[in-house]
């Protein structure tokens, strides 16, 4: 087959394709607090009105060697409830402590949507970014099949209209490696899983003509959800499995109800 001047020039372009990189590197133990050199209830808590007291850090982001961001959850909210208000809530940190971010599990729109898709577990969250407008909805789709791969999509409102995202995992891989599409289909990032040290770790490549901030906090949320990501899918199955069975008290956890208000309605 005869190569094309514009083949060519196709080829030159992705050979040429710039990458934003970042590391997200997660911890089993809390050796977090030596790390940070700082005790997180005192100074944390005053530095960040985001930071609760029952806040663990977890991990971190790091570019270019150093750390850009802190990751934690609330360990109280997802280790010590249970039934519909188990709640898994993720925030990001800048490394001065001012809030970046928070991804939230939404136990309501998971079970309807596992409801829909006749019993398989899909997990449902809900991002809010610092200083973006919109709540930004992160959905797990639902595959039927046997080793079929999982996929999660999302998208972002931008100035330039709403950009659409899809993750794939990869079916042959070790870790949890995820691929990144945009809406037109095209392959613009990776999240290649490292399982050598505690707790793994995610370096994470993404073009850099499709790189912006809310995009790029994200996907540092997202990996940092991962850890838990089997144990909430597990999660919706019992509860689903209780709620059609009639045996669960039918009542959300209260800040999630938030997450639902009708911002329309006249109060």
């Amino acid at each position: 087959m005869a190569i094309t001047a514009d083949s060519t020039a196709s080829s030159r372009d992705r050979t040429k394709a710039k990458w934003r990189r970042f590391k997200v590197d997660l911890w089993l133990t809390d050796i977090n607090t030596v790390e940070l050199g700082i005790m997180k209830h005192t100074q944390h808590e005053a530095d960040s009105d985001q930071f609760t007291k029952d806040m663990e850090v977890i991990g971190q982001v790091k570019e270019d060697g150093e750390r850009t961001g802190i990751l934690a959850y609330r360990k109280e909210a997802w280790n010590e409830s249970d039934g519909m208000k188990r709640r898994l809530i993720i925030k990001q940190f800048t490394d001065s402590m001012n809030w970046r971010g928070s991804m939230e599990f939404m136990m309501g729109r998971s079970l309807a949507l596992s409801i829909g898709a006749r019993g398989v577990p899909v997990s449902a969250y809900t991002l809010n970014l610092a200083r973006h407008d919109q709540l930004i909805q992160l959905e797990r789709s639902a595959h039927k099949w046997l080793f079929m791969p999982e996929y999660f999509s999302f998208f972002i409102e931008t100035d330039d209209g709403p950009r659409f995202y899809r993750l794939r995992r990869k079916v042959i891989a070790i870790g949890a490696d995820y691929i990144l599409y945009d809406g037109r289909g095209r392959k613009i990032g990776v999240l290649d899983h490292h399982i050598l040290n505690l707790g793994g770790s995610w370096h994470v490549k993404l073009r850099e003509s499709a790189a912006y901030i809310e995009l790029e906090v994200a996907l540092q949320m997202f990996c940092a959800m991962l850890r838990f990501n089997h144990d909430a899918r597990n999660h919706v199955k019992r509860q689903l499995r209780k709620v059609t069975r009639g045996e669960t008290d039918l009542d959300l956890d209260h800040h999630e109800k938030d997450l639902y208000a009708n911002p329309r309605k006249l109060r």
